[in-house]
């Protein structure tokens, strides 16, 4: 399998849409009808939280045509075979209205699993768009607010005498499963809930290529120098706004050396990693990360067993 169709099958990723800027375009003026019995039309909230059935479905214009006034602008993410599909942002002063016996806000990392994959893409891909607006109502260059365009694609200062465009930015960061001599190394941070364990991880910074994050990240963290490395695939990540860039590594040397970043770092065998999970020592990454796709294409490759005996398909964030 090549890295296009292991990115396909990552939680968020392989979305059908077609993104036409003359589209995005028309949708910021208002140009395109948009009939909600056939468009899909969801809330998120400012929080970037995705509004919710009590039966864990997205409540949609169609559903709830009563909330369409709350909605303090629209994201125009797209269309599929004709289908708009459009993200309708609720700001905090109608977010509590939204809320009823049969509807609830909830984080996107928590309701994700519940979604049909398609509509969980295209909750992530307006989370990510909603948090680059947060912080990017007021021109960098001269202070002015700015004004949404292109159906929320890019934001222009309202200052005549600037005029400065912004468009939405991704944090790019690397996630590696390191490997040496059929053990696969893992970490915890403090911060992280009792147990929690997983790949090493770290964001790219100015003037690195992905090889060169990935060993600095991985000897910063644990100690281990990177002999050799290898893409694997992709995930959009917009918590708050990356893109997952996963790695296989061969470490030159087993030897640990973690400091303030981690709070323990260990190496599992396939038969090790098993054991541990199993016996309730260590929790690793829901399967909505790219972290759990990793461990789990290792652990088969490794040991030819089910990876459900490492990862639990019903496990959560938390």
């Amino acid at each position: 399998m090549g890295s296009e169709q292991r990115s396909a099958r990552n939680f968020f990723a392989g979305l059908p849409l077609d993104r036409s800027t003359g589209w995005r375009r028309r949708a910021g003026r208002g140009e395109i009808d948009v009939d909600p019995g056939h468009a899909l039309c969801f809330f998120i909230s400012e929080r970037g939280e995705i509004l919710l059935t009590r039966g864990q479905g997205l409540v949609t214009a169609a559903s709830a045509a009563e909330l369409t006034m709350d909605a303090e602008r629209r994201l125009a993410l797209g269309t599929v075979d004709g289908r708009v599909i459009l993200a309708l942002v609720v700001d905090d002063s109608g977010r509590d209205q939204c809320i009823s016996e049969q509807r609830h806000w909830v984080d996107l990392r928590l309701a994700a699993q519940s979604l049909p994959l398609s509509e969980a893409g295209y909750a992530a891909y307006a989370r990510a768009l909603v948090h680059w607006h947060q912080r990017h109502r007021y021109c960098g260059r001269c202070g002015a607010p700015t004004r949404i365009e292109d159906g929320g694609h890019r934001r222009r200062c309202t200052q005549d005498s600037c005029g400065t465009e912004q468009f939405p930015r991704l944090d790019p960061a690397i996630i590696v499963l390191v490997e040496h001599q059929g053990r696969v190394l893992l970490g915890r941070q403090p911060s992280w809930p009792p147990r929690r364990y997983s790949v090493l991880a770290g964001f790219v910074e100015p003037g690195e290529s992905l090889e060169d994050a990935l060993r600095r990240e991985v000897l910063e963290e644990s100690g281990v120098q990177v002999v050799e490395c290898d893409y694997h695939s992709s995930q959009p990540w917009p918590f708050p706004a990356s893109l997952m860039l996963g790695f296989t590594a061969r470490a030159e040397t087993d030897a640990l050396s973690y400091g303030d970043e981690l709070e323990h770092a260990a190496w599992f065998s396939a038969d090790e990693l098993r054991d541990a999970v199993q016996a309730g020592e260590i929790r690793l990454p829901p399967p909505l990360s790219l972290s759990a796709r990793l461990l789990e294409d290792w652990y088969h490759e490794r040991c030819g067993r089910d990876s459900a005996e490492i990862l639990p398909p019903g496990d959560r964030w938390g």
